[in-house]
């Protein structure tokens, strides 16, 4: 009786520790808020704080590129068709692989090809001279350990296997970064991607990053903020604090409903814009609730 006493003791007592941590948190949290209301911090340095705090509680399997996304090599490609794959990819390294997705080899840099060029090197070529070892991490893995570990390691992707040791994807330094200092691009990402795009009668998707000018033009409007110079920066003064998925605002004629963000960010945006009619209802509805 006593031992279970002991026991029921313990897991109080830890209970009470993870409660009070968290509220902890909560609270701090909410003064780097308010001193960013205050001007005291930007937005940007309050966003980077709240995703070291993010990535602490976040786990491989929330970021990681999934099974089903992953840019392969078979291990017995030629080194014509490795070249191929890794220009028209645009990534810097992939898993080598056997017979399955399941049978990890190694890993290759794309810069470990460069030197096999010309038909005169090809023919020296061996992958196992230029293949790199793979790292395996469960899916269940903090990221604030993994980005320790990265940085220790020097490694900068591990491969993600699930509980029957299966590969679920994969995950790079990069995917870990981001959720502090928000989203990395670089070279290869796409500069033509259509900031707006009409899905609706009156309805359209919006991109967070697009800015204010580019909005105001497509929808001859006049939005402005003198601190934020997107769509996003604006939205998210406006609720005070970084939306989350299914959040809604109104500002001037338009209605913004959160489709997708993280802990860094809005990504994308249901905009509606409000007839005459449905601004007479919203007052309306705000005088009743007086």
């Amino acid at each position: 009786m006593k031992n279970n006493n002991k026991k029921t003791n313990w897991f109080t007592a830890l209970k009470n520790k993870l409660f009070k941590v968290k509220d902890e948190r909560s609270e701090l949290l909410e003064h780097l808020r308010n001193a960013q209301r205050k001007g005291i911090i930007n937005l940007d340095a309050l966003m980077m704080i709240e995703g070291v705090f993010q990535v602490s509680s976040m786990r491989v399997r929330d970021i990681m590129v999934p099974r089903s996304h992953l840019v392969v090599v078979q291990e017995d490609l030629g080194v014509e068709d490795m070249l191929a794959i890794v220009a028209n990819s645009g990534h810097s390294r992939f898993p080598v692989v056997d017979e399955s997705l399941d049978q990890v080899v190694g890993i290759l840099l794309a810069k470990d090809l460069t030197h096999y060029s010309d038909e005169e090197s090809r023919a020296s070529f061996v992958l196992k001279d230029i293949l790199r070892p793979a790292v395996f991490v469960p899916e269940s893995k903090r990221l604030n350990v993994l980005l320790k570990d990265f940085r220790e390691s020097r490694n900068h992707m591990a491969m993600v296997i699930d509980e029957y040791s299966g590969v679920a994807g994969l995950i790079t330094i990069e995917d870990v970064l981001e959720q502090i200092v928000g989203e990395i691009d670089d070279e290869h990402d796409a500069a033509d991607v259509t900031n707006i795009r009409r899905s609706g009668f009156q309805r359209y998707s919006v991109r967070g990053l697009t800015p204010l000018d580019e909005f105001n033009q497509y929808f001859d409007s006049t939005l402005t903020h003198e601190k934020f110079d997107t769509i996003a920066g604006l939205v998210t003064h406006e609720l005070g604090h970084l939306p989350e998925r299914g959040e809604e605002v109104k500002i001037g004629e338009f209605h913004f409903k959160i489709i997708s963000a993280n802990s860094r960010r809005i990504n994308n945006m249901q905009v509606s814009l409000l007839s005459e009619n449905d601004e007479a209802i919203n007052e309306t509805a705000a005088i009743d609730s007086e």
